[in-house]
């Protein structure tokens, strides 16, 4: 702080002794400087709070280590697709075996085909159609109305994570505000505590 002789951060940190403590409350008292700076020091060490913890790396990884160097069945799968004359040996060595084994293998020739006995409409009577239907229907009716509760139980629980969400937030803008009052507070009793104490000097 540039206006003491004491550094401020030292006493957000809490490492100054008991001595040394109080000259830089008296200090904070009249001096609405340095209050505001011990205010963004609060505000910064609860926003470092508010970041979650992440794992150090143990090592940091260089590029010209070997783990970076690709397997050497990958270095031979790279050369043999950028080469054309690879692909082309390869593509027509393959197309010469498929033409040998299709002359040599012979497919199984198929088996007729055997109609199998098909109910017919008529064989059907009207009751078991009207029952057939029936069941359809009520199966169908039974789908739409889980899928009905599903869609209405998903609709409530969102409906109930934005209310709490919203709860949330205007909790936190309570405290925001409160804050902001109780230092602007604080700021204008010191103001008016200065001018009080330069109009009682002689």
């Amino acid at each position: 702080m540039s206006c003491s002789p004491f550094d401020l951060k030292d006493y957000f940190l809490k490492e100054l002794p008991d001595a040394g403590r109080q000259p830089v409350e008296d200090h904070l008292r009249t001096c609405p400087a340095c209050r505001e700076e011990l205010d963004r020091l609060r505000l910064t060490e609860a926003a470092l709070f508010a970041l979650r913890d992440e794992e150090v790396p143990q090592r940091i990884g260089f590029v010209s280590d070997e783990v970076f160097e690709p397997a050497p069945w990958r270095r031979w799968w790279g050369a043999f697709w950028g080469s054309a004359a690879r692909l082309g040996f390869a593509s027509a060595a393959m197309l010469s075996i498929a033409i040998l084994v299709h002359a040599f293998v012979r497919p199984a020739p198929l088996a007729p085909l055997v109609s199998s006995p098909v109910a017919t409409a008529a064989s059907i009577s009207p009751v078991e159609v009207q029952n057939l239907i029936q069941a359809a229907v009520s199966r169908s009716v039974k789908e739409s109305e889980a899928r009905q509760e599903e869609k209405t139980q998903k609709l409530v629980a969102d409906s109930l994570y934005r209310e709490e969400q919203e709860r949330i937030m205007r909790v936190r803008a309570e405290d925001l505000n409160r804050y902001l009052e109780r230092s602007d507070g604080a700021r204008k009793v010191a103001a008016y505590r200065t001018t009080a104490e330069t109009r009682l000097l002689p």
